[in-house]
Formats: C-alpha cells, structure tokens, sequence
C-alpha cells in the first residue's frame, strides 16, 4: 500500500465551501488506495478538531492555524520579489512537518493542493502532482484590469510573479493539474481533473431541512467574502434584480453563504435576503425558483451550478460561470443583465419549463459529474490501484 502526502492551502474538511468541496473528494478517493498523511493550513482554531470519520482516513494529520497577517506577507513578498500570495503561505512550522513526514516515512508521491503549497515540495524528492486547480495568475490579471491606482500595480505585479513561478513549479513536477480544460490550456503539458458532484447528497428527495418561503425565491450561493461572489451579488442586486421586480414584484433575492462582507450585508433590504452562514444550503436550493450564477470573472467549474444542476433546479447563469461545465444546454446562460432578468423572469412565470429543466440538470450531472468517475486519471498519475476501493 502506497503512501502519500497530501499538502493542501486549507484543511480538506469539512467540505462546506468551492475549495474544500474539491479537495476534501480527492483526499477521500486518495485515502481509499493509499495511506494519506496531511499537512495543511487552517484558517481558523475551531477548524483543528476533525471529526472521528475524517480522522480515521489519515495515517497522519498535521493542521496549523494560519495566522501571518497580510501586510506582513505583502512586505515579506516585495522584500524578496516574489507573489504575496505564496508570502502569505509560508511557515516554518509547515516546512519543518513536511521535512519530518519525509524523514520518517517512506512517501511515493506528494500531492500538492493549490499553488501556494509548491513551495514545500522538496528538490529531488517523490514523485509530485502539482494541482493548481485553477491558474490564480490569470484571475490577478484580471483584477488588475479592473483595479485602479496602486491596486492596479499591486494586482498586475502579482499577475506576473505568479505566472513566472507556476511555471517554474510546472516544469519541477511529474504532472499539473487544473479544474477544467480551459484553465489547462493556459499552462503547457498541465491536464484537467475536473471537479464532480455528490448527486447522492444534492438529491432534491434527500432529507434535509427544507426552508419555508412562498415568494418566487431567486438564490444565490457561495463564500461571501470572496470577491468574485460579492462583485456577483453587487452586481445582480444592482442591475438584474429591478428587472425582475418589475415583472414580479412579489419575487425575493436570496443570497445564501458564510461571512458575508460588509458590502455584501448591505444590500439586504424587504427584498434582498442576505442569510449568513446556514446549516444546510440544500434547503435554500430546494425552495429556489431559480439559482442564479451571474458571475462576471470565474474560473475552472462553479460548484454552486452544479450543486444547483443536482438538485434539480432551473440555472441561469453568466457566460463566465457556465464556462467550465458540460451542462448540455439544460441551463440558461445569460449574456447581460437585461438578458439575465428575461430568462429570470420567464423561468417563474412558468414553473413548469423550470421543473422539467432542472430534471434534465440533474440527469445531465448524474450523466457526467460523478466524483469516481472525474478522479480516476489519479491512479495512473499516482502509480495506485484502482481496485482496492470504490470512491
């Protein structure tokens, strides 16, 4: 039995949020071939207590508590010429557990989860996959082109610096990886795992806690302090929403996720419901007239659609967001916002067309997203075998 070292940027669990959806499954399908030992950051203390079932699939768990404060990092990076992304993420704690897991261990294969973790990877050492997951430096260089004054220089250094070390991280490892063939194609030689979904668990006959709401429910959701999903949800508020109103003045914009910011709770109002942090967001999927994904930069494959796709709703989504994802035609894609709020509107007009659309959704995801079929590239990739376990 193999033994592999997982580094991953955040704790791969519990799998409540875009990153963590994807790494906690392939920590989970690596787990079943391979002894797995951990080494990973995590963003907060409550998240070092991993729960019995978590635990039980590691040889070796090492999490630390990020807690290097951005002004240091960005000093840090302009003091050594290097990305304030990577600044951030370096750890004398990390480096000396991953040299302690090597020195103690006889590893095959180390798995890199994100590109903040390359930095760990040891010169001649085992056999690497470097998973970008997806490529950060073209998401600078678009916040760049849309950032002003010293921001504007900030993002566009980052751009550059970024790009010239996934590069030289590419051309060190056995293989890269990337969240869809688009963000592959950026980078010579790299590949696409693309992210799954679990249709057992995004089921719309599941058992969970349904949410009461009788108004046509448009919902939105994601991490809300991450900046593509406030600039979404800004977005939709200001210039999708009114449309909509117009029509159907009785219909809500529900906008369901953890840590809201602050630019975020503000466009809660009679008609705008900014939830928070919920136990279950399959409850608020359930109840959605329509999901929206109006994201204007996304990158790689949006779990919010395909989680919404599973559960059987009608999706209408930004071209940006709809990228990614083989949906066969069974969500609307919405190229402005007077395009989003007709296909909005005309999907609660006629819940009918929605239902039978969301139907087609789910069937299309059950079709092409189970997470054992979409990891399987691994074994071969990590020398595993494949028989030992079903994912």
């Amino acid at each position: 039995m193999k033994d592999i070292l997982f580094l991953a940027h955040r704790a791969p669990f519990p799998p409540d949020r875009g990153d963590r959806i994807r790494s906690y499954n392939i920590f989970r399908y690596l787990a079943a071939r391979a002894r797995v030992h951990l080494v990973a950051f995590v963003d907060d203390a409550r998240d070092l207590a991993v729960c019995d079932a978590d635990r039980a699939m590691l040889a070796d768990c090492r999490l630390f508590v990020r807690t290097k404060p951005t002004w240091r990092a960005a000093g840090e990076a302009l003091a050594r010429g290097e990305p304030v992304s990577i600044a951030a993420f370096r750890d004398a704690r990390v480096a000396a557990a991953v040299a302690d897991i090597l020195a103690q261990r006889p590893i095959d294969a180390i798995y890199a989860f994100s590109g903040q973790m390359a930095q760990y990877l040891p010169a001649g050492g085992p056999r690497a996959i470097m998973d970008f997951v997806d490529r950060d430096s073209a998401k600078f260089a678009a916040y760049a082109d849309r950032a002003h004054g010293p921001k504007r220089w900030m993002m566009k250094r980052e751009a550059r610096l970024l790009q010239a070390y996934e590069n030289d991280v590419a051309a060190r490892v056995s293989q890269s990886l990337f969240v869809s063939e688009a963000e592959a194609a950026l980078l010579p030689g790299a590949k696409a795992i693309e992210n799954g979904i679990d249709s057992a668990r995004f089921d719309p006959a599941g058992a969970f806690p349904r949410v009461d709401h009788p108004e046509p429910l448009i919902v939105f959701t994601g991490q809300m302090d991450y900046r593509p999903n406030i600039e979404a949800v800004e977005h939709f508020t200001r210039d999708v929403l009114p449309g909509v109103l117009r029509a159907h003045p009785g219909a809500r914009f529900a906008i369901v996720g953890r840590a809201p910011a602050a630019a975020v709770r503000a466009l809660a109002s009679d008609r705008v419901i900014v939830t928070g942090e919920v136990p279950d967001v399959r409850g608020w999927i359930a109840v959605a007239r329509v999901v929206v994904a109006p994201l204007e930069l996304a990158r790689g494959v949006q779990n919010k659609v395909l989680e919404a796709m599973a559960m059987a709703r009608p999706v209408v989504a930004s071209p940006a967001a709809a990228e990614g994802i083989d949906h066969g035609g069974t969500i609307r894609v919405a190229g402005d916002a007077e395009a989003m709020a007709a296909q909005i509107c005309a999907l609660i007009a006629d819940p009918a067309t929605g239902d039978t659309l969301g139907e087609a959704a789910r069937a299309q995801v059950m079709r092409r997203y189970g997470w054992g079929a979409r990891l399987a590239p691994l074994d071969a990739l990590l020398g595993l075998n494949s028989a030992k376990a079903a994912a």
